[in-house]
């Protein structure tokens, strides 16, 4: 049988979309102005129309990034979109649905992650895409940050050998408060955070038959879960694929981790994921490779171009363009399969409410 890792997506590579089209980007807050739109300008994208309720957000960004058309009511935008456009959704999830009614049938669109606070959101999502036949995708990034890219690459060419143990670490100071919305959540760090994590190891391994977990508060602090364990077991394969974050390391930066580890029978690779530590100003992206080969190198850089953000905004954008012009033949990131890493999602919360095993004491 061959393995997932070594017969990626051709979506993943970083080819650019032949024939870019109009996008309509539905929400003007911090991820559309950080992320979205210097993306979509650093890759050539063009935007057609921007909407937000404040009509001024919109307006302001529009302003800097020579966006034609403003509108402060999802219907009027999606009136004025153009023949093929593409909507980018980055709204909240529980404005999603009413959303996606409002969008032309049989359109294309992006939708931000997660899908959905809860997998009983995410279903009726995904009901919706297909009802109006919908060619969705979620923008799932992490999948398509540059470090990322020539890490699935070089493992699909052998580069490592078979993987046994893949690890995401981050242990850092995370500023919550830059993003209010989330303060008040019922959940808030596998939804919000590990989601990422928990989708980039399916994009290498596919989808875990169990899930082992525990998420936690802060004694201090008034939002939800902001530390977690997942480990997604793989019945059929000698493998370790955990997950540890804590968004609570108040400790200064000596001891910040932000890291993917992938451990295989022929070497191994890490990257850093720089954008976490510090954030928002961000540290050093590195990837590395140890080859059992040469053990007397050590670990050798690898180059990539480009960070999480913006430039893996390009990737899960172009993908789905590349998907709709017919360039690719399938699309990883679309909602039938991150409905798979909101189940897993769940299943977290549900394991980590479970609250594991106990000893028995004599």
């Amino acid at each position: 049988m061959t393995r997932a890792e070594f017969s990626p997506s051709q979506a993943y590579t970083p080819d650019l979309p032949q024939r870019p089209l109009p996008i309509v980007i539905l929400g003007a807050g911090g991820i559309v102005k950080d992320a979205h739109l210097p993306a979509y300008r650093k890759a050539g994208f063009p935007v057609a129309a921007i909407y937000n309720r404040t009509a001024g957000r919109a307006q302001a960004l529009a302003d800097e990034y020579g966006i034609p058309l403003v509108f402060d009511q999802v219907a009027d935008a999606v009136a004025a979109a153009p023949d093929g456009a593409v909507f980018d959704i980055a709204l909240m999830p529980e404005q999603y649905e009413d959303t996606l009614q409002a969008l032309p049938d049989g359109c294309g669109v992006l939708i931000q992650k997660p899908l959905g606070n809860y997998l009983a959101d995410t279903e009726r999502i995904l009901s919706i895409c297909r009802r109006k036949n919908l060619t969705a995708a979620v923008n799932t990034q992490l999948r398509f940050s540059p470090y990322i890219s020539v890490a699935r690459a070089a493992i699909a060419e052998g580069a490592i050998g078979e993987l046994f143990d893949l690890e995401v670490r981050v242990e850092v100071n995370t500023p919550w408060e830059l993003f209010p919305h989330v303060l008040t959540m019922e959940r808030l760090e596998i939804n919000m955070h590990s989601v990422h994590y928990i989708d980039l190891i399916r994009s290498f391994l596919g989808d875990p038959d169990r899930v082992s977990a525990v998420t936690v508060e802060h004694p201090r602090k008034s939002h939800a879960n902001s530390r977690s364990d997942i480990i997604m077991h793989y019945e059929d394969r000698p493998l370790r694929a955990i997950i540890s974050t804590n968004h609570d390391h108040h400790y200064g930066r000596k001891y910040e981790e932000s890291f993917v580890k992938w451990e295989g029978t022929d070497g191994a690779l890490r990257a850093q994921m720089g954008l976490l530590m510090d954030y928002p100003s961000g540290g050093e992206d590195r990837l590395e490779i140890f080859r059992n080969s040469e053990p007397e190198k050590g670990w050798q850089p690898l180059h990539f171009s480009g960070s999480w953000f913006p430039d893996a905004f390009i990737g899960s954008m172009g993908a789905l363009q590349r998907y709709l012009e017919g360039s690719v033949p399938d699309l990883p990131t679309s909602v039938t399969d991150v409905y798979r890493t909101m189940a897993v999602v769940e299943a977290a919360y549900e394991a980590s409410r479970s609250a594991g095993v106990r000893p028995a004491y004599r």
